[in-house]
């Protein structure tokens, strides 16, 4: 891509939402609802909340326990869906049980967690791993299913050894799905990030939010929601920009086919 090309795509992307930046901006100046503080001053709270007075007390905790929910949703998930998906009869047999717990609704485990593993780091990060399993497994087992039984067969046929067969052959056919599962699982951990926050917490961005609107400090409150939704979008813009990286054997392989 271009210099040109690429600030174009920037310029279009930034486009809309400056404009409804502008928009909010300019029904709020003269707003006099308290829920509803002017945009400027959620701004200014922004800059004197964030940058770069609590990133050390709640924006690192909270990413570190969300990174490490997800390292080892990621993890999980694809061993397992590696597992499922190779292996037809110990798939019949542990479908039951993963569309039972893919199915639990994450708020009713944060009890469990409370119980079982306090209200510290290690529930949290029990939480956000347990919701975003479900995702990368259920997409890696449906990419290795996926797999052509020409390149199956070739593999047994010249007894590749597994470890080779996994590494060479199902990793890389299943990795498109397994990449569109971890993206689904990145937005999951966000939200169990702020949800597990919110209870049995004293700190993360979560915790803050909460206490803000506790202790009607609105304009806080909102600033709070502004971050999260920044850091939604950075982590995602990263998140594509390396699966575009790792997957660029896979667009080049579907364009050389295309034509």
């Amino acid at each position: 891509m271009s210099v040109r090309t690429r600030a174009s795509a920037i310029a279009v992307e930034a486009a809309l939402p400056i404009a409804l930046l502008v928009l909010v901006g300019f029904l709020t100046a003269r707003s006099a609802v308290f829920y509803y503080p002017p945009l400027t001053e959620i701004l200014s709270t922004f800059a004197d909340t964030w940058l770069f007075e609590r990133v050390g007390s709640d924006v690192l905790p909270s990413l570190g326990r969300m990174s490490l929910g997800f390292v080892i949703a990621s993890i999980v998930g694809v061993a397992g869906g590696m597992v499922l998906g190779s292996a037809r009869k110990l798939r019949l047999a542990a479908d039951p049980i993963v569309q039972f717990l893919r199915a639990v609704p994450p708020p009713a485990l944060i009890p469990f967690g409370i119980v079982v593993l306090g209200t510290g780091t290690t529930m949290k990060v029990f939480l956000i791993a347990f919701v975003c399993v479900w995702p990368v497994l259920l997409n890696t087992l449906d990419g290795v299913r996926g797999v052509e039984p020409t390149l199956r067969d070739t593999a047994r046929v010249y007894a590749i050894p597994l470890r080779d067969r996994v590494r060479h052959v199902l990793l890389p056919a299943a990795s498109p799905q397994i990449f569109a599962g971890m993206r689904t699982s990145l937005s999951l951990a966000l939200i169990l990030m702020v949800v597990s926050e919110m209870v049995a917490s004293t700190n993360g961005i979560g915790y803050f939010v909460l206490q803000s609107q506790r202790s009607f400090a609105i304009p806080e409150m909102w600033s709070g929601i502004v971050l999260l939704g920044l850091l939604g979008y950075a982590l995602n813009a990263v998140f594509v920009a390396i699966e575009r990286r790792v997957l660029r054997w896979h667009r080049g392989a579907r364009a050389s086919a295309l034509n």
